[in-house]
């Protein structure tokens, strides 16, 4: 991206992506970085303003995170949040200590200076959402405080003149009732940003970044016919037109006619040039035998790039002629909550391989092209709409590269296949009956391979599979929550499957959220 960032320096927070979201809400760019990048790395990004996330430390602890004042100094818009807070307070001279009066959960704020830069036009009393032991006990020099608590009497301060700013809250999560609005004027007001980021501003962006890639090159797209690769492909092509041409490998891993929903639907949108490659053979000769999720992952993603190796030797061999270019790029519908879920993010943990991250081999041939390796799936079902993909595509609930091999835990076979797909169709057909499709951001269906339930079907003690339904509710998968699905329609998809699949006997239901859980079971 060539627009100037605003960096959420993340401290260890719990949630430093969601700030990131919310500050791209505020149509404005955003970027996680690592509290240990140096300051001038930092300031090397040209930062259009700086936040402060929270963290789990205190301030005064030895190896506590630290803030390096140069930060405060560099003529940045800053803005500081729980922990943040007071680590500005810190580093320009004020007070924070562990007074014995903690806050955690909802809790009333009384706003001091209505007509400040933060707080401009609120009521003076609101509900905010603290989680602090310490607390700013003296303000440094300076610094108006703007904002009480039963707690925490320094729980906000501003100075418009360095455009400092801060908070003891977290402005980031919907509790905290005005949160979005103190967050969107720091940035609109005291940093002065537009809030130009708009999904046509990022098209003409992203186009213009990847014709400079590419150059002359021809390109492949891995298609899968979900929301990312379709967006990915749609945004190629206006990019660079026929240079690409995308691959649908079928890899016998997908759902009940997605195969044929890929070639029909997309192509006659885009007009893209599709080669279908039938490799549901190899992929399940290299699974054979495999259980361990991680493994499986890996092996899919090698597979894939193979495939697509010999897909670029195919349509030199078919399509060009000796002054054509050669095949030099892969494009890849990564996305940002993929790329930190990999361990790719600033300061976050390996939660799992992704396909498209992760699971690369090292000798790969093609060099990578993603275009929206830092969006959130919500603005990329918007940059869709924006390049004219059909609205069947953009709202098309997720579905993980790996298909249906991550879905089945256990060896995947082609009769757990087949299993898994009769249970997934009745599942997608009755919650489109019920109208939820809009309420439900995906439910994977899983079925447990290595597992056998007892139960009785025609008089007859059976020991079959249970099938896991796993409907949850999200903005960007970063965080979810499962879907209260109405009784009767989980009734209903369980006497289906139960009568019509007779290799299960059982439906459960996955009642978790994301965290602790991750949204697909492996």
């Amino acid at each position: 991206m060539t627009a100037r960032p605003v960096l959420v320096v993340d401290f260890g927070a719990q949630y430093a992506q969601l700030i990131a979201r919310r500050v791209r809400e505020a149509s404005c760019f955003s970027e996680v970085v690592p509290h240990t990048m140096p300051v001038a790395e930092l300031l090397a990004k040209e930062p259009a303003a700086i936040i402060l996330s929270g963290g789990p430390s205190s301030v005064y602890e030895p190896g506590a995170p630290g803030l390096d004042p140069a930060i405060l100094e560099a003529g940045v818009p800053v803005f500081g949040m729980c922990y943040g807070f007071q680590a500005m307070a810190q580093a320009l001279g004020g007070t924070v200590e562990r007074t014995g009066l903690s806050e955690y959960g909802s809790t009333p704020a009384t706003i001091i200076a209505r007509d400040s830069t933060l707080f401009n036009g609120q009521p003076a009393e609101q509900s905010v959402w603290m989680s602090h032991g310490d607390s700013v006990t003296a303000a440094p020099q300076g610094m108006r405080v703007t904002a009480s608590t039963g707690g925490a009497p320094v729980a906000a301060f501003e100075d418009d003149e360095r455009r400092l700013y801060g908070v003891q809250w977290h402005p980031e999560v919907l509790h905290s009732t005005f949160g979005q609005r103190v967050l969107e004027n720091f940035l609109l007001r005291g940093a002065g940003l537009a809030g130009d980021w708009t999904p046509e501003n990022v098209v003409d962006e992203l186009v213009a970044e990847v014709r400079e890639q590419v150059g002359e090159a021809r390109v492949i797209c891995a298609l899968s016919g979900g929301v990312d690769s379709s967006v990915a492909a749609a945004l190629v092509h206006k990019a660079v037109d026929d240079q690409l041409t995308c691959v649908f490998v079928d890899h016998g891993l997908l759902r009940a006619g997605e195969a044929e929903q890929v070639e029909e639907d997309f192509v006659a949108a885009t007009g893209v040039d599709l080669v279908v490659v039938d490799a549901r053979e190899r992929f399940l000769a290299a699974l054979a035998g495999v259980s361990d999720p991680e493994e499986k992952r890996k092996i899919i993603g090698r597979e894939f790039i193979r495939v697509f190796e010999q897909a670029a030797r195919d349509i030199v061999g078919a399509h060009l002629g000796p002054e054509d270019h050669p095949v030099e790029f892969l494009v890849q519908g990564t996305l940002y909550p993929d790329v930190v879920e990999s361990g790719g993010g600033s300061g976050t943990a390996n939660i799992k391989s992704h396909h498209n991250v992760g699971g690369l081999p090292e000798d790969l041939q093609f060099k990578l092209v993603e275009p929206l390796r830092l969006l959130f799936k919500d603005e990329v079902r918007a940059v869709g709409r924006e390049l004219g993909v059909p609205e069947a595509i953009v709202r098309r609930q997720p579905f993980p590269g790996p298909g249906l091999g991550i879905r089945i835990v256990g060896e995947v076979t082609e009769g757990r296949l087949e299993i898994l797909r009769a249970a997934d169709l009745i599942v997608r057909t009755e919650l489109t009956a019920a109208g939820l499709d809009d309420e439900i951001w995906q439910c994977p269906v899983v079925l447990l391979a290595d597992i056998r339930s007892v139960g009785v079907q025609g008089d007859g003690r059976t020991y079959g599979h249970p099938i896991v339904l796993r409907p949850v509710s999200s903005e960007d998968a970063m965080t979810a929550d499962w879907t209260r699905v109405p009784y009767d329609v989980l009734a209903k998809i369980s006497t289906r499957i139960t009568n019509e699949v007779p290799e299960v006997n059982r439906v459960v239901l996955d009642v978790t959220s994301k965290p602790p859980g991750t949204i697909e079971w492996e």
